[in-house]
């Protein structure tokens, strides 16, 4: 039997709001001491009072428009309950029947198409506090818990279950952090807990349109993860079937280092959250004149910018898609292409020149760093004049990446790099010729090889002018003297 896996991701995400959802505690604790960002609203103290964070309802709505969703008109609030330890009210303020966004969808790629896989709702919670599990000396399990998470506004994007294999599902998770990181709503880091995915996986025979029993796996820290724990769910979920086994509803974890997914814990029946209009939060009215001067702010998407550098600077899918992949990265390329004033098919080759170095060398020296294109000392304008320098071929591409590295480290000028390190490339046939004649001298064999119909002699040839010349002789015309070289030796 031919089985077709049936997936389905929730996504949390928190927002970049200065403060909580709910108080005017701070919300970036990361680098704050243990339960310092705290106040009596957070830390549920009886009698306190909520007040709605207005710019975590606005990147909700911002979200849900890059998303294609519908935007409510009024808005509410609900409690959900369940008892967890590091939920300091036995109740999380959530919302259920009234999401601030709902029905849209974004797309990913299905046998060379994309498909648009639907977008339940994107909604607004608070996220809990932080439990660190420990043992003490005798080996005794114990809990210590940081209440400064706790508060901070938290956007659940809840999709159908549309997607069919793990490579759709990473894509879809790829495609949605680089859509929040774009309108600036959330820094989406898996490894900082700022963007986390559930995954509901299940298996059907092909062909069928009835669900099969679904299984929830949590504890994904990175797409890999996630790319990784649905393929290893599907594949047992389908030894199960085919064992005569059944699939129990329940929620299981993955285990990283052994790369399995565990069972934590069934669901053999729905939670019953027990959802109730929260009493002390009153609703929220959305006009569409507010929808519409968020959706005038809208940066450029993704996708759109995607087709655009292809259609304008006349780049490969490949290289646009990865320049597009951050909006810093676009933003620092397409601020490089625009500091000199060219037009057709000069502008095209000059946006390739910069791509090749944005995705090459200069991205190789930013994962080196752990940093973005923003952090690094190298400037749009930098890069456009070393550009400049290679086409004028005042340096080699080679001397270019050396030229690079150090612009990395200094912040220098290409220029004056170039001047420092005394990397002027040497275009004059005169000055070439003497170590274009000294590699035929020292190498005879290649000579004698290439005076016999190989041709590919001549490239290990070129390679040894290089090294005499220490990298500064120009490519091209070493080329050509030793194809007039070797011409007048025949």
């Amino acid at each position: 039997m031919e089985w077709e896996p049936v997936i389905g991701l929730e996504v949390h995400a928190q927002l970049l709001t200065k403060s909580k959802m709910f108080c005017t505690c701070p919300a970036n604790y990361q680098d704050s001491p243990p339960n310092s960002t705290v106040c009596p609203v957070c830390l549920a103290m009886p009698g306190v009072l909520p007040v709605i964070n207005q710019q975590a309802v606005e990147f909700v709505i911002m979200t849900g428009l890059a998303l294609n969703c519908s935007i409510a008109e009024n808005v509410e609030f609900d409690r959900k309950s369940y008892s967890y330890p590091d939920l300091m009210k036995g109740y999380q303020i959530s919302q259920w029947e009234n999401p601030i966004s709902y029905d849209g969808w974004l797309t990913v790629e299905r046998d060379g198409v994309q498909q648009k896989i639907g977008v339940t709702r994107a909604h607004l919670e608070e996220d809990v506090a932080k439990l660190q599990h420990s043992r003490d000396g005798a080996g005794e399990g114990y809990a210590l818990m940081d209440v400064n998470r706790a508060g901070v506004p938290l956007m659940e994007v809840v999709g159908e279950p549309d997607l069919r294999t793990a490579d759709e599902a990473r894509e879809y998770m790829t495609k949605l952090r680089s859509i929040l990181r774009y309108i600036g709503v959330s820094t989406a880091d898996m490894d900082q807990g700022s963007f986390r995915c559930d995954a509901n996986v299940s298996v059907r025979p092909k062909g069928s349109t009835e669900y099969g029993t679904k299984v929830e796996v949590k504890n994904m820290n990175s797409f890999r993860s996630v790319h990784d724990s649905i393929e290893y769910e599907i594949e047992r979920q389908i030894k199960l079937l085919e064992g005569g086994g059944r699939v129990e509803q329940e929620t299981r974890g993955w285990d990283e280092n052994r790369e399995v997914t565990v069972s934590q814990r069934s669901k053999e029946y729905a939670n019953d959250y027990r959802y109730l209009p929260e009493p002390d939060l009153p609703p929220v009215l959305i006009s569409r004149e507010w929808v519409g001067e968020l959706q005038s702010k809208m940066p450029e998407m993704p996708v759109d910018r995607l087709a655009r550098f292809q259609n304008e600077y006349n780049l490969s899918e490949y290289d646009a898609s990865l320049l597009v992949s951050a909006k810093s990265t676009a933003d620092f390329f397409e601020d490089a292409v625009k500091s000199r004033a060219l037009d057709g098919d000069a502008v095209a080759k000059r946006a390739k020149s910069l791509a090749n170095l944005v995705n090459s060398e200069l991205a190789r020296l930013l994962n080196q760093s752990d940093i973005e294109v923003t952090d690094s000392k190298v400037t749009s304008d930098g890069l456009a004049e070393l550009v400049d320098l290679l086409d004028a071929r005042t340096i080699s591409s080679t001397q270019g990446k050396e030229v690079l590295e150090a612009m990395f480290n200094t912040g220098d000028a290409p220029s004056k790099v170039v001047e420092a390190k005394g990397l002027s490339q040497l275009t004059d046939s005169g000055a070439i010729l003497p170590a274009v004649q000294e590699a035929l001298a020292s190498n005879p064999q290649a000579v004698e090889d290439y005076l016999n119909g190989k041709e590919t002699a001549v490239k290990f040839l070129v390679g040894q002018v290089m090294k005499i010349s220490k990298g500064k002789a120009d490519p091209a015309m070493v080329n050509t003297l030793l194809e007039e070289q070797l011409s007048a030796k025949k």
